[in-house]
């Protein structure tokens, strides 16, 4: 039986259960859970330790956490580069995905008001019908066939009562999924531009690492000439010959890799910007990219509001509760009224005339009875999806902490680590210069001024990376707080509340 767990008769059970849906629709309560997410901590902080004020000092930028301030929509721009805004806001006009995402966007939409408008609103149709028709003789009344004409034109209305919130809860449903996609939207648009800085930034550092790698690689060929030569004069030996050598094909070896990373990532530039591989833009100059001074640090409690993927997981729980609500209700009475009106006759004056007036009205009252336990396993469904998405959205807030605690962390040793080879580089660029000096006074071989070079250009290879990472992880703090809290779909939810499309 649908409902087994009841101990009463069928009758009984459904007119008590009936009884109970009107006194609980006039009390206004609902026949499912409130759609509220649940609970969840708010950390005093997102790490597992407490993030500082600041980072230290690095390329003369110290970086300032602003606790409790809001998120920068195009955060992009705090970069200072007009090439980099420029990319940007190509990407976010030409991207394709980004445009297929706002289209099924903007169809979602489309089907909510169509079902909203089909669902609480009568539904009216006119037809027609002209027939001529051939019926069999009837030999009580003579061998003759008849042949006729049936003309008839109505008009046709139906509505179904909406007595205990099955259609409201559905479009409640539906409301909140258009939601869930236009917070997706909002979250892959965010994306991409986070993408595009990254790719921008990536191409740039590979661009440098390349120049530096290449002279590396021409002051190690030199030594390894200038070693073959000693060599054969018996200056050196035969291992320091074969040492030299082996350096410079190392470095060689590397310059391939690179510069397939560099072409990797200018093609992923060029199709996050609408644009075919070919058509990759010129890289930015990394020296010209500024590294944003202060980054905002939103509260726990606030990222619940700015993330659009935790605001998607919130409407999807809200769907999810209005599930249960729908198949909660399908279990009691469903009224529906429907009438006609129009002419008909056997020819177009008598269609035409008072006498082919028609008309009908009629009621019909329809409660589930016996559905072999269907309404109830379907109740339990909707709930066991309902307790899945709360699960879900409690592990998109917990990957959002994540998220924000690692750029944070992040961050941190970004500076620490670009301070130390900013050191570096400088402290063997001087030793580099000191050198050339006294080999261009005949103190120092040329050996020795190859060395300090390579000291310096691995330094500086270093630093070209850690400034990298910095200026990318800054992009994914930025990314990692979301949008500031803004009034999103909430025309769709209101609509399907009202029963009108918005």
């Amino acid at each position: 039986m649908a409902m087994a767990t009841f101990a009463l008769p069928p009758l009984c059970r459904y007119a008590r259960l009936g009884a109970l849906a009107v006194a609980c629709a006039l009390a206004g309560c609902s026949f499912g859970p409130t759609g509220e997410p649940p609970a969840m901590p708010q950390p005093a902080h997102y790490g597992a330790q407490a993030q500082p004020a600041q980072t230290v000092p690095a390329q003369g930028v110290t970086q300032q956490f602003m606790v409790g301030a809001q998120p920068v929509p195009e955060w992009w721009k705090l970069y200072q580069s007009d090439a980099l805004n420029a990319l940007v806001d190509e990407g976010l006009r030409n991207s394709p995905t980004l445009a297929a995402t706002d289209k099924s966007l903007a169809a979602a939409r489309e089907q909510l008001r169509a079902q909203v408008g089909s669902s609480l609103l009568p539904t009216i149709d006119a037809g027609g019908q002209a027939t001529r028709n051939r019926a069999l003789a009837i030999p009580e009344i003579g061998p003759n066939t008849f042949l006729y004409n049936i003309f008839v034109g109505q008009l046709q209305a139906h509505y179904t009562f909406d007595l205990f919130g099955a259609v409201r809860l559905a479009n409640a449903a539906l409301a909140a999924r258009v939601n869930v996609q236009a917070y997706q939207f909002d979250a892959a648009r965010r994306a991409l531009a986070a993408n595009i800085v990254t790719a921008a930034i990536t191409s740039a550092a590979l661009h440098a690492q390349i120049d530096t790698t290449e002279r590396l690689v021409t002051v190690a060929n030199d030594q390894a000439r200038d070693t073959q030569r000693r060599y054969a004069l018996g200056a050196v030996s035969h291992a320091d010959q074969l040492s030299a050598q082996q350096s410079a094909a190392s470095l060689s070896a590397s310059l391939p890799g690179l510069e397939q990373q560099w072409l990797t990532t200018r093609h992923a530039l060029a199709v996050l910007l609408g644009r075919t591989p070919d058509a990759a833009p010129n890289d930015l100059e990394l020296a010209r990219l500024h590294v944003p001074e202060q980054v905002p640090v939103v509260v726990p409690s606030e990222l619940l509001r700015s993330r659009p993927d935790i605001q998607a997981a919130d409407a999807a729980v809200k769907a999810a509760a209005a599930d249960v609500g729908v198949a909660t209700a399908q279990m009691f009475p469903s009224l529906s009224l429907s009438a006609s009106m129009g002419q008909g006759g056997f020819s177009w004056p008598v269609a035409l005339s008072g006498a082919g007036a028609i008309w009908s009205i009629g009621a019909s009252l329809s409660q589930p009875l016996f559905h072999g336990g269907a309404l109830v396993a379907q109740r339990r469904a909707a709930q066991h999806t309902y307790d899945a998405t709360v699960s879900q959205y409690k592990q998109t807030v917990l990957a959002a902490f994540q998220n924000v605690a690692d750029t944070l962390a992040a961050l941190e040793h970004d500076a620490q680590a670009l301070d130390a080879a900013n050191i570096a580089a400088r402290s063997a660029q001087g030793i580099f210069e000191e050198t050339s000096g006294r080999y261009r006074l005949g103190a120092l071989p040329v050996a020795a001024t190859r060395s300090s070079e390579q000291q310096f250009r691995n330094a500086q290879l270093d630093e070209i990376r850690y400034t990298s990472a910095r200026l990318t992880d800054t992009a994914a703090l930025f990314q990692a707080m979301g949008n500031p809290p803004v009034e999103a779909a909430a025309s769709s939810t209101s609509a399907a509340n009202a029963g009108m499309p918005d």
